[in-house]
């Protein structure tokens, strides 16, 4: 007898403050990613499918986005993006 089936994970990557396309408010969002692993014997294999997802902490509303829009927002969240009107980060002094 063979056991198999699916197990879904889900993933917290980062926290934004966008504009909700649902409510207009501007409010915090988090990014999440969703994969199903395919399961034998309960120990997950191999991944079936990934997707991402924002959520509005205001009224709850969920939109799915790429997997790249997922990452420029992951870099947006961690400050790497060097998007119009933000600087560079400076260097340390050194004498």
């Amino acid at each position: 007898m063979i056991i198999f089936g699916t197990k879904g994970y889900l993933y917290q990557l980062a926290i934004l403050t966008l504009v909700c396309a649902q409510c207009g408010n501007p409010a915090a969002h988090t990014l999440r990613k969703r994969v199903t692993k395919f399961t034998l014997f309960f120990v997950p294999l191999f991944p079936v499918s990934t997707k991402y997802t924002t959520q509005c902490t205001f009224c709850g509303a969920e939109q799915k986005v790429t997997g790249e829009q997922a990452e420029q927002l992951q870099a947006q969240a961690l400050g790497g993006g060097q998007g119009y009107g933000q600087q560079s980060p400076q260097q340390p002094y050194r004498s």
